[in-house]
């Protein structure tokens, strides 16, 4: 083999640029995932970054099972980082997408937790989750707006709770689940209609107003 000239640096394989390589400043989220093509490890940067949004994110759609669906999410990134390209969508969203494809696979787990929260408003002393900050999302869920998430239409349900608690723009969520803007505006202007004739709490009816964003 060729020994490279005094000085001179391998290339990395293409579309990899090796995170040493990058200005010292901190490593936008597009830099790492283009930089783990070289060097894999620097990978867990993301999940470091952006692990308890995405946890939370499952945590209120699926409960219990948002552990094991947080590490697939990851695992699915990690084997799909050279196809991310940053022009279309930023990390975060680009991960709760695989998310909520991964809670598709849930879907019965999901609508069984929001019938049980909605049985449960009327057991005061009931404790759904262990984990205390499950418990305040489970409170949070319990009686009508857990009743009307159950009752909604996956498509609709995804659209309204990646707008809701994914904090996506409309554009981004359309890019996720791969469907027009105008698509991803019918269905969450549904949503909000079904979802908003069952909600009591003022604070919750914020949440889903009808806001441009």
């Amino acid at each position: 083999m060729t020994a490279l000239p005094e000085n001179r640096v391998a290339d990395p394989p293409p579309g990899a640029v090796p995170l040493r390589a990058l200005p010292s400043s901190l490593p936008t989220d597009a830099e790492v995932l283009a930089g783990s093509l070289a060097e894999p490890e620097v990978f867990a940067t993301l999940f470091d970054r952006h692990a308890a949004a995405v946890h939370r994110y499952l945590g209120r759609r699926v409960g219990e099972l948002a552990d094991d669906l947080l590490s697939e999410t990851f695992l699915v990134a990690f084997r799909r980082r050279a196809d991310y390209r940053p022009e279309r969508l930023d990390v975060r969203p680009w991960l709760i997408g695989i998310a909520t494809n991964l809670v598709h696979g849930a879907a019965r787990a999901e609508r069984r937790r929001y019938r049980a929260l909605a049985r449960a408003a009327a057991e005061p002393d009931a404790r759904p989750d262990d984990d205390p900050h499950d418990r305040l999302d489970a409170e949070a869920l319990r009686g009508p707006l857990a009743a009307a998430l159950a009752g909604l239409k996956a498509p609709d349900r995804d659209v309204l709770l990646l707008v809701a608690w994914g904090d996506l723009s409309y554009e981004e969520v359309a890019t996720v689940l791969g469907v027009p803007v105008g698509t991803v505006r019918s269905r969450l202007h549904r949503a909000r209609r079904q979802t908003r004739a069952v909600l009591e709490a003022p604070t919750l009816s914020d949440l889903l107003s009808e806001e441009t964003r």
